[in-house]
């Protein structure tokens, strides 16, 4: 197509008109420079504006990304009043991974009492599923909140819930283990009263001490299974209690456990193997002149079940107690504690002790994957492990501190083969077992 070969007018009767031509002057010249060197010469000012350019673009992004983000969650909020039970299990299913992948102690800040309301809601009109899911969001709910008023608030809310169902036989044994569990873990985020803490650990030892009378194999699997869920959320507790509840507990249980390690359940076995040296452990960090009575019938008990070959067993079954009670072992006859190293980020934390090891565990178990997030940016959870405030890192920093794929295959090629090798010395029947004795 030809270009138009309209003129410009540049003055007449139909344009501007133009000004009085003034004779050019070195002032212009200069001026007219500085306007070109300004503009074009200079390639710092150019990359500049593209760069806040390019920071506005992203920051619009990121604005438009949360607020999308913020509308799917208070649609998740609104369906957990749904009147189809697939519809609020869904929901909850969204919050729940939400509340572990993400920070959001803002939006669930603004909307406490009506997610408290929904919690509430789905605990005593839903099914089994629904009640299940609903404790986990309100144990990740007081995990978003830390130790507040706000929280403790959540927590006497529901409480009464949990106890309600918790000690009603008639419900689903899977829905009391859920209660049981997200119990112990509000009360451990949220509970600032002494009272509280142990009003808990009384509604939870109500559960598990039955086992107490029961003789060896006469636990049903329901029933031992809701007895470990209880023993475990109460050992969660012991790990926060003052030394004057602790003296009880003492004096209670630590004569009476040991029964329970001749159960013919292995999950109740190694939990109580496992509740007993925490008990050991927070017995000689109060009491420096701690002793239990009967030492040597115990210890002789625990190095039987960590050498234990009985083929009647499964051999995973036997395989995992052997594990458990080598290091509970260690920890009644000498006070020691194999430490473990985790890894999140650039940073670290040892696990060496069990009140550590029973406290990562449960946050482990319900945060998932999110544990790794949590611990490096959630203000609670690193109080609770004593890792300090959380690090302020860009994403240069970031980017370089995470390992390959390639490099994380390597480094766990090398590590299986380093375990093999030190674990076929133990396999190897030739190899002297005595040092279990």
């Amino acid at each position: 197509m030809p270009r138009s070969k309209k003129r410009i007018n540049k003055g007449g009767a139909g344009g501007r008109p133009l000004r009085a031509q003034q004779p050019f002057s070195d002032e212009d010249a200069s001026i007219e420079t500085m306007s070109h060197s300004s503009s074009f010469s200079d390639p710092t000012s150019l990359a500049d504006d593209c760069t806040e350019t390019d920071q506005t673009v992203e920051d619009l992004d990121e604005e438009a990304s949360q607020e999308d983000y913020d509308y799917r969650l208070r649609g998740f909020i609104d369906s957990t009043f749904d009147k189809s039970a697939k519809v609020r299990i869904s929901a909850l299913e969204g919050l729940k991974s939400a509340f572990s992948s993400k920070l959001l102690y803002d939006f669930i800040l603004e909307r406490r009492l009506t997610l408290t309301d929904s919690i509430e809601r789905c605990l005593k009109k839903g099914k089994s599923e629904e009640q299940c899911i609903a404790t986990q969001v309100a144990s990740l709910l007081c995990i978003q909140l830390g130790s507040s008023i706000e929280s403790e608030e959540v927590f006497k809310s529901l409480r009464p819930i949990f106890k309600t169902i918790l000690t009603d036989k008639s419900v689903c044994v899977q829905t009391r283990k859920a209660c049981a569990t997200s119990l112990a873990i509000c009360c451990y985020v949220a509970a600032d009263d002494i009272e509280d803490l142990h009003l808990t650990i009384t509604y939870l030892e109500s559960i598990f001490t039955t086992s107490y009378q029961m003789q060896d194999k006469t636990i049903g699997v329901q029933t031992a299974s809701l007895d470990i869920s209880a023993l475990v959320a109460w050992s969660l507790l012991l790990t926060i209690c003052p030394p004057s509840l602790m003296k009880k507990i003492f004096e209670t249980h630590l004569a009476k456990l040991p029964c329970l390690l001749s159960c013919g359940n292995v999950d109740m076995r190694i939990a109580a193997g496992e509740t007993m040296a925490l008990l050991f452990e927070l017995a000689r960090d109060i009491y420096d002149d701690f002793e239990f009575n009967d030492m040597e019938l115990l210890c002789c008990k625990l190095k039987g079940l960590a050498t234990d070959s009985n083929k009647y067993r499964a051999k995973t079954d036997r395989k995992k107690q052997r594990s458990v009670f080598r290091d509970v072992l260690k920890t009644v006859e000498d006070g020691d504690f194999d430490p473990e190293t985790i890894t999140f980020g650039p940073e670290c934390m040892y696990i060496d002790s069990w009140v550590k090891k029973r406290t990562y565990e449960t946050f482990k178990e319900l945060l998932a994957s999110g544990i790794r997030f949590h611990l490096q940016a959630n203000e609670f959870v690193r109080s609770v492990f004593e890792l300090g405030p959380p690090l302020l890192l860009d994403a240069a920093t970031l980017k370089a501190n995470k390992t390959s794929r390639v490099e994380r295959h390597f480094y766990n090629s090398a590590v299986s083969k380093a375990r093999t090798k030190a674990r076929n010395k133990f396999r190897d029947k030739r190899a002297e077992i005595g040092e279990y004795f």
